[in-house]
């Protein structure tokens, strides 16, 4: 949910392009070129933005970012309109792996790093997000609301009812704001014991820094995406784990549709409160 090795990213203003709100185009692309520009997107922020050490498999061509669960997944694409040349380029995804699909493609990508036994009841019908990132000059909320809107329609449309999904913080400090973070979360936002999840590879968490009174350390901020997921209703499932290719701790999250925010629940599933 970014959910989804979803990565968040870190946010920018908008350009003036971006500030007067164009139309979006909002789709689920039916051809391989569309899909390869999404990979082509994910690339230039994932690789070129904030330094990810990619390994596509081989035969990718240059500048795509890929995996093995990517030719099981749907891709979403959001663009912008030029009211006289039309849709241009990709300026934000999404991918996710519907349940049928993971069953062939031997799990979800967030198997990888946290061993999910305990979501083995829901996994019949959870839609998993992942690989998500909009274009360094469109971090608006209009683009992430277009994109939320489309995941919501796709969940009613396939009756799934279960998202799951990591958000990744960098790891610039060394992974402290990360550990501040859950630290802090998981007093709020931590799922019931019997959801809990453990990383592959877990975030060293030291002793939580003192944030009291007398403290000198300000709280831990919430990335822009991590609290939009939260506010949605979206609860921690276990303390990050270490993604090194990336250099991010990974916060993995689960949103269920009965558990969303009645506002939400009523502008993204259509269901009235």
């Amino acid at each position: 949910m970014d959910i989804t090795a979803p990565h968040a990213l870190p946010h920018r203003s908008p350009t003036p392009l971006a500030a007067v709100a164009p139309a979006l185009d909002t789709r689920w692309p039916d051809c391989e070129e569309d899909v390869r520009e999404a990979r082509r997107l994910r690339s230039g922020v994932f690789a070129q933005e904030m330094g990810a050490r990619l390994t596509p498999p081989e035969g990718t061509p240059p500048g795509l970012d890929a995996d093995r669960f990517d030719a099981f997944c749907d891709h979403l694409l959001v663009r912008a309109v030029d009211p006289v040349h039309g849709p241009g380029p990709p300026i934000g995804t999404y991918r996710v792996l519907p349940p049928e699909a993971a069953r062939r493609a031997g799990g979800f990508y967030t198997d990888t790093e946290f061993d999910l036994a305990p979501l083995a009841p829901l996994r019949g019908s959870a839609l998993e997000l992942g690989r998500s990132c909009v274009d360094a000059d469109w971090r608006s909320g209009s683009v992430i609301m277009a994109l939320w809107t489309a995941l919501g329609q796709y969940m009613v449309d396939h009756a799934l009812d279960t998202m799951i999904g990591c958000a990744s913080i960098g790891l610039d400090d060394q992974g402290t704001a990360a550990a501040r973070l859950w630290h802090r979360l998981c007093r709020t936002h931590l799922v019931e014991e019997r959801w809990r999840v453990e990383p592959r590879i877990a975030l060293p968490l030291d002793s939580e820094p003192d944030t009291g009174a007398d403290s000198d350390l300000p709280p831990p901020a919430t990335p822009p995406l991590i609290k939009g997921y939260l506010r949605c209703g979206a609860r921690l499932l276990g303390p990050p784990a270490l993604d090194v290719a990336f250099n991010t701790a990974d916060l993995p999250l689960m949103l269920r549709v009965d558990e969303v925010s009645p506002r939400y629940r009523q502008h993204f599933f259509g269901i009235q409160a």
